[in-house]
């Protein structure tokens, strides 16, 4: 018997400073919830669980911006519900003033009603915000430059590709009463480098061009009332000529919606702009029998553009409720994988710490038995 080194009660503690250190883990498991509560528990899993935890975060922050986009729309369309009311009243004084049956003094007063009903679409354009943004006059809309001060991109499709194009040649030919002269402006339109084929000018309205072909390309080019002016030498009437015109398609200038975790995951809102110019009601007047009759169809123009406006953003509002649903799905199914990952089985811990528990205080009995080894060696000195 040996009394300087007693091995079996080094023996002893080892095991119990191991049994000790599972006690702990085991503590700290139960007492976090987690399974994995650093690094050195599962470096692999810590690293995963991290990196999970974070798309998780970002996808909750997705939502909101998702249900931001959504209350953003709802707000434009429920101004463009009043420009549309509006609008329908205009066409009911433009049928009225129509008739022959009314003095000038009668169309004087339908007409003061019009330029009220133009004014407040006006200020519902101007006036319309969101978070401080004003959202319906355009700044929310693609942008496309010229190369000519006297034209300006006004609108252009989803199918117009982001680039150059170029106008050979395009006269725009302006009427007595300040409108443009559909089919002489027509047959100068020659489209050049950039546009796709079959491209032609299809339409006109009050100062601007569009041109389209079968496939959905649309653009519509503003003409600036103040340069034609100008170049025309203050004369209402005469030819607009544009030679090797420059057109810059930027595609850029949508509301983008961040609406998942990871970068470039954007959808891009388009508000097009709504304005009097936009709707073809500038000139619009209701003073003269002729006059109400060319209200009626610019105010049918503007129908219909309002009407494709709000479609468009019905559609992008049915399109962000099928995100958000789709992001709480993902966030949903991510949370239970990383919840496999981090989170502590607690039955499974209750158990495995009663089992240490038991074996600490076996540990402790024992070490304590093995430092009274040494002591039977006094039997042998007396």
């Amino acid at each position: 018997m040996r009394i300087n080194y007693n091995s079996t009660a080094m023996h002893a503690n080892n095991s119990l400073n191991v049994t000790d250190n599972k006690v702990s883990k085991s503590l700290q498991r139960l007492s976090s919830g987690l399974k994995v509560n650093s690094a050195k528990d599962n470096p692999s899993g810590y690293a995963i669980g991290r990196r999970m935890n974070a798309q998780i975060e970002g996808v909750s922050v997705a939502t909101r911006n998702a249900n931001t986009g959504i209350s953003i729309i709802e707000t434009a369309d429920g101004a463009l519900t009043e420009v549309h009311d509006m609008l329908q009243r205009m066409n009911e004084l433009a049928i009225k003033g129509a008739t022959g049956t009314l003095t000038t003094s009668d169309r004087m007063l339908l007409n003061q009603e019009m330029a009220q009903l133009k004014k407040e679409v006006t200020r519902i354009s101007k006036d319309t915000e969101f978070n401080g943004q004003t959202i319906l006059d355009g700044s929310f809309e693609l942008k496309g430059y010229t190369d000519d001060l006297g034209i300006k991109v006004g609108y252009y499709s989803d199918e117009v590709l982001a680039k150059e194009y170029t106008i050979d040649s395009l006269s725009v030919f302006l009427l007595e009463d300040g409108k443009i002269d559909f089919d002489k402006t027509k047959e100068s339109f020659v489209a050049g480098d950039g546009f796709p084929p079959g491209v032609e000018l299809t339409s006109v309205g009050e100062n601007c061009v569009t041109i389209t072909n079968t496939e959905g390309f649309e653009l519509t080019l503003d003409i600036d009332e103040y340069f034609a002016s100008q170049r025309l030498g203050g004369d209402p009437t005469g030819e607009l000529t544009f030679t090797n015109l420059g057109i810059n398609i930027t595609g850029i200038g949508s509301m983008d919606t961040q609406i998942g975790a990871n970068e470039g995951q954007l959808l891009a809102i388009r508000i097009p702009t709504i304005s009097l110019q936009r709707l073809g009601l500038t000139h619009a007047e209701l003073t003269t029998q002729d006059k109400s009759s060319d209200a009626i169809v610019a105010i049918k123009g503007a129908i219909a553009y309002v009407s494709d406006v709000r479609s468009r953003l019905g559609a992008y509002q049915n399109r962000l409720e099928h995100t958000v649903s789709s992001l709480d799905i993902t966030n949903e199914n991510m949370t239970a994988a990383y919840s496999r990952i981090m989170d502590a089985d607690m039955a499974e811990e209750m158990t495995d710490y009663t089992t240490q528990q038991v074996v600490s205080q076996a540990a402790v009995s024992m070490l304590a038995q093995a430092n009274e080894r040494p002591s039977k060696v006094l039997q042998l000195l007396q």
